[in-house]
Formats: C-alpha cells, sequence, structure tokens
C-alpha cells in the first residue's frame, strides 16, 4: 500500500544563499583591506607642534616656528537680508586687513601681503597661514577662505582650534 501523504511533503527551501554570503564576504574583506591605507588621507595634514595637556594642567615645551606665521581669524554670522530672510555671512581678519563675503577681494588682499612678505625676503614656502575659525563658523566659510588661500599661492595653510 502506497501513502499518497508521504509523497506531498515538499519543503520549498527557497535560494541557495551560499555564493551571496560568499561574494559579500569577498567583498567585505576587499573594502576593509583598502579602507585601512587611506585613513591618514581623511584629514588635514598640519604643521603645527601639539601640545599636552594633563590633569595639572601644565603645557608641555613648545617647539618655535621656523615659518613665518599669517593668522586668519574667520568668523560667521547672520544678517537680515533685503527680502526679509537672514543671509549667512562670513568675515575674514588677516593683520589689518578686514574682508566681509567677498573671496575675490580675499584673494587680492592675501596676494597682495605674499607679494609683501616676498618682497621682504620671506619665500612662499616658508609662510604658514592659520586659518582659525570663530566656534560658530560654518564649514562652507571655511572652505571659501581656504580656497582663497590656495588662489593667492600659499603654499603652507593650517588650521588653529576656534577662537
Amino acid at each position: 500500500m502506497k501513502m499518497k501523504s508521504a509523497q506531498k511533503v515538499h519543503y520549498d527551501s527557497g535560494p541557495n544563499m551560499t555564493p551571496l554570503v560568499d561574494i559579500v564576504m569577498v567583498i567585505l574583506i576587499f573594502l576593509m583591506l583598502t579602507g585601512t591605507f587611506t585613513a591618514g588621507m581623511h584629514y588635514l595634514q598640519s604643521n603645527i607642534p601639539l601640545t599636552n595637556k594633563g590633569i595639572t594642567g601644565v603645557v608641555t615645551e613648545k617647539k618655535p616656528f621656523e615659518d613665518q606665521q599669517l593668522e586668519i581669524r574667520v568668523d560667521s554670522f547672520t544678517r537680515p537680508g533685503a527680502d526679509g530672510l537672514s543671509q549667512d555671512m562670513w568675515a575674514a581678519q588677516a593683520g589689518r586687513v578686514m574682508v566681509q563675503n567677498n573671496r575675490e577681494q580675499l584673494i587680492q588682499q592675501l596676494t597682495k601681503m605674499r607679494n609683501d612678505l616676498n618682497s621682504a625676503n620671506t619665500p612662499k614656502d616658508k609662510v604658514l597661514v592659520v586659518i582659525n575659525p570663530g566656534r560658530q563658523t560654518k564649514y562652507k566659510h571655511l572652505v571659501d577662505v581656504y580656497t582663497a588661500a590656495m588662489e593667492a599661492e600659499f603654499t603652507k595653510i593650517a588650521f588653529s582650534e576656534a577662537h
């Protein structure tokens, strides 16, 4: 006597997932290996000396800079526009020069400062531009100031802590 109920039992296990898991693991291993080699490129490198502060608040000795420093202070602020909406603006101050929300004017002023330093026998590679942002400064404003310094042909540009 044949039992028809034994033939009707059929378990549908679905598609075979083993090849998919193998491919995903190979891709994951590949990404992990390539990701570790480029970890240092995510940050801007600087030659500003680091200071160590411990619980006692004692600051370790700073190494003197060999380069001439040019500090640019950058602040962001909002101002009401003509249409009643607020506008994001920035102000950059380098020495006695103050520029507000005009990258082209900042490029001209920084180029003039670089030429003045070059005429005082300071080579271009011995000038360190330090961009000092305010606590509320937006990144897009820092990028404007950074690109202005790059277009003014400064070769060493660094960022400092917020003031």
